[in-house]
């Protein structure tokens, strides 16, 4: 069960000033919800949990529960009233509902959702205490409602603290930055009411080409498991729920295609469990998220939002997952309407409330999905026991969030002190440095000296953009340090930053311009122009290129991973100039920059960085900061390498041979990663040594205690990344080349050396047998310590005993 607090002697006197407490509902230390003047086992906090629900779901009708079971959108999405009207004793949700989603949140590019009470904080507690009074108040079991909101990026409410994407988060490769920005977006969202955020996303991104890889921490199980693990504990523990999403096999649709198609993956049935269900299973199991998502997708010929196996079998008989199953938006019609394996939505409604979902989720009015649910239990062609099923899992997570205890914000005012604050902003800051990636440093390039330079040039089309810092899924309207305002805010006196923005992130026709090249009009050979004639007076040229949140996003996959429009053909001119160029990207997904990589002497990763972002590349790029994380993606070098990534199986990613064997031999083909998994530079050097495994024959079942020596053996400060890999040297499967088995972030000053300590359990050796069994087979397994998937610097075998 959650940490909460139990009802509070504070309620009775929050309330006891109001004209609602003449109702008589609020007593101290209860609530009388349904209103008979008696204390209620479901209202009594000292009852076990099991009880309370059973009492409730007794007293419910069948429209109570139906409306237990869909999401009401909050205001400006479907919700037409930014208050309770007399009008809503008129809609289905008299009878309640399961969640009401984004209320009032000030939703990005939504001008119709702008309210009074999304800013300052505490209107916005207030507001949430309004409506949450109503459904307590006004409905007949008073039922609170579960705010929902989304938290990717930092929680989605105006003015939030705001975080890095998702893959810069992976990049950081820190546990706990990960668990403390888990723990800001819990005690926002707490601080403003929401009680259920949709975080983590759990989707290994294995395709570059799909549009939200943005939104992902990586394509490797392990790091996303890890890492959203840490997030999950950091949510919940504020007393809200966690979300997981998005369940399950989303991320692969076929040929990386977003949009409409978000289908038929391509998955092996091992693959499935070792890739795709690996992270879900590890965080359910090991943080107890009282939420996940499923998915519109199918697998092997049926959609997962009306599959038994995966939100019954797998979710809660094999995983334990004992919350409660949401579905993504229009995952239900989805069943007819893109599957085809329901004649209409009615049975698609039937198919999913029998295969384990509880809430339905779209963008209109939920009565339609309850009216279904209504009609198929009152014709005989849904068992009620079903329904109740699933809404005692809703009301199973109600209480465990306290909401019959304490169903309001006890003191809104206090959200003003408690959200985003100036020791948030630091800390998106910090978030914002770890995400950045040292790509290439030829002859130390990086960092610049202030001192030696006296014009700086910042050049393209995301060096002034704030765009890409400001996600539909995390916080909007606060300031955006662009590249360019970091750079002249650091550069200090005699050192003057120019800008010129050479051309537009994408050019008139693209993407069709991917496929034929069309010759660039005047004004885009003026913008280029321009921009070459500022950089013959600068010093050093800091190109700022990638892609902006219309390239790549939700509904975004891309055919091509160049980068796009005219800015190749600016960063040739702009290196044409003889001038040193440093190329930052801001981009959301891995690019085949092969021209950069060879030509530019330096190239610095920050994909989608939050409003402080431009702050932390200016630290990095002038030396204030040294970067230190690390790819959480393989970058490949041509889009037919795809798929290319990590882990891979033995061979599968291995270079075509130009000559000798015939039957593999052969020059028609590009080799290897242009950057691997894992990787990154620093401005230091690390060296490491003595590493220990103990024991060298280890009992079945038993740890595995593994120790190595890292030292910072260059002139700075930094961060380095120390990775475990393990190899299975034998098995009764293939089994992957090697896999992610562990991994820490170590901040080290000059010759300064620590002992990074790892334990390797049972789970990380097991392997699905030739039986579909998860088992730990005896024999020797080596272990890979080093600085990426391929900068292996020590290695060292055991043997595993058999039973």
């Amino acid at each position: 069960m959650m940490n909460r607090k139990p009802l509070l002697l504070a309620l009775g006197c929050l309330l006891a000033t109001t004209a609602h407490a003449q109702k008589n509902l609020y007593h101290k230390g209860w609530v009388d919800f349904n209103k008979n003047g008696r204390r209620d086992v479901y209202e009594d906090v000292t009852q076990p949990l099991e009880k309370r629900v059973d009492d409730l779901l007794a007293q419910m009708t069948l429209d109570e529960k139906t409306c237990q079971l869909a999401t009401l959108y909050g205001f400006g999405r479907v919700l037409k009233d930014e208050m309770p009207t007399p009008g809503w004793k008129n809609e289905v949700w008299k009878d309640g509902i399961a969640n009401i989603d984004e209320e009032l949140n000030g939703v990005r590019n939504t001008p119709k959702a702008a309210s009074k009470y999304t800013f300052p904080f505490s209107q916005h507690a207030v507001g949430i205490n309004n409506v949450q009074r109503w459904f307590v108040e006004e409905t007949r079991l008073g039922i609170p409602v579960d705010f929902t909101n989304e938290g990717i990026h930092g929680l989605n409410h105006d003015r939030a603290t705001p975080l890095p994407a998702p893959i810069g988060i992976g990049s950081s490769w820190d546990k706990a930055l990960v668990r403390r920005a888990g723990e800001t977006v819990g005690r926002e969202a707490k601080a403003l009411g929401y009680t259920n955020v949709y975080v983590p996303i759990l989707d290994p991104a294995r395709d570059p080409r799909w549009g939200r890889v943005v939104e992902c921490y990586g394509e490797d199980p392990f790091l996303i498991a890890e890492l959203g693990k840490q997030m999950t504990l950091g949510v919940q523990s504020q007393g809200v729920a966690s979300t997981l999403k998005h369940f399950a096999v989303y991320s692969v649709p076929k040929g990386g295609r977003d949009g409409n198609a978000r289908t038929d993956p391509h998955v092996a049935p091992r693959e499935l469990h070792q890739l795709f269900l690996y992270p879900f299973r590890r965080v359910i199991q090991e943080a107890h998220p009282l939420g996940v998502m499923s998915s519109y997708n199918d697998w092997d010929g049926v959609p997962i939002s009306g599959s038994h196996y995966f939100l019954t079998e797998l979710l809660r008989q094999q995983y334990g997952f004992d919350g409660y199953v949401v579905s993504d938006s229009r995952a239900v019609e989805f069943i007819s309407e893109k599957h085809h394996v329901a004649p209409d939505f009615l049975d698609g409604t039937r198919q999913a409330v029998e295969a384990g979902l509880n809430v339905w989720t779209n963008f209109y009015t939920p009565a339609t999905y309850i009216n279904n649910v209504r009609e198929l239990v009152k014709t005989g062609r849904l068992a009620q026991a079903n329904v109740d099923a699933r809404v005692r899992e809703v009301l199973r997570v109600k209480f465990r969030l306290g909401l019959f205890d304490q169903p309001y914000v006890p003191d809104p005012k206090q959200a003003d002190k408690t959200v985003h604050t100036p020791a948030d902003e630091a800390f998106a800051l910090q978030a914002n440095r770890e995400s950045l990636v040292l790509l290439k440093n030829e002859n130390a390039r990086l960092p610049l000296q202030k001192s030696q330079l006296k014009n700086l040039l910042v050049v393209g089309p995301l060096a002034d953009n704030p765009d890409p810092a400001i996600s539909r899924y995390g916080p909007s309207n606060n300031l955006v340090t662009t590249v360019l305002k970091g750079l002249q805010a650091a550069a200090g006196p005699g050192l003057t930053v120019q800008y010129a923005k050479g051309c537009d992130v994408v050019c008139p026709g693209w993407p069709d311009t991917e496929l034929v090249p069309t010759p660039l009009s005047p004004a885009e050979q003026q913008g280029i122009a321009d921009a070459v004639a500022k950089a013959q007076a600068a010093d050093v040229i800091v190109a700022v290129l990638g892609e902006d949140d219309k390239t790549v996003g939700e509904s975004l996959s891309r055919t091509s991973l160049e980068l796009p429009g005219r800015q190749q053909q600016l960063l040739e001119a702009l290196h044409a100039t003889g001038k040193p160029v440093v190329l930052v990207l801001i981009n959301g997904q891995p690019l085949t920059i092969n021209w950069a990589a060879r030509q530019v002497p330096a190239i610095l990763e920050a994909w989608f960085p939050s409003p402080s972002g431009g702050t932390a590349i200016a630290e990095a790029l002038f030396g204030d900061y040294n970067p230190g994380g690390k790819l959480p993606m393989t970058f490949p070098k041509s889009t037919g390498q795809i798929e290319f990534n990590f882990p891979f199986k033995p061979a599968s990613q291995a270079d075509q041979p130009i000559g000798g064997d015939p039957n593999g031999g052969g020059k028609t083909a590009t080799n290897g990663p242009l950057y691997p998994f894992g990787f990154g530079l620093s401005y230091t050097t690390f060296a490491y040594s003595n590493l220990q495994v103990t024991p060298r024959e280890a009992a079945p079942k038993a740890p595995i205690d593994i120790a190595v020596d890292v030292a910072n053996t260059g002139p700075v400060k930094g961060d380095e990344v120390v990775q475990l890999y393990l190899r299975d040297k034998l098995s009764t499967v293939i089994t992957y080349d090697s896999q992610l088995r562990g991994f820490e972030r170590v901040s080290l000053a000059p010759g300064e050396k620590k002992t990074i300590h790892f334990t390797l359990h049972p789970d990380d050796l097991a392997l699905l047998d030739r039986n579909m069994n998860w088992v730990v087979e005896p024999g020797e397994f080596e272990v890979l310590v080093g600085s990426s998937s391929t900068d292996i610097r020590a290695k060292q075998t055991f043997v595993s005993k058999a039973e």
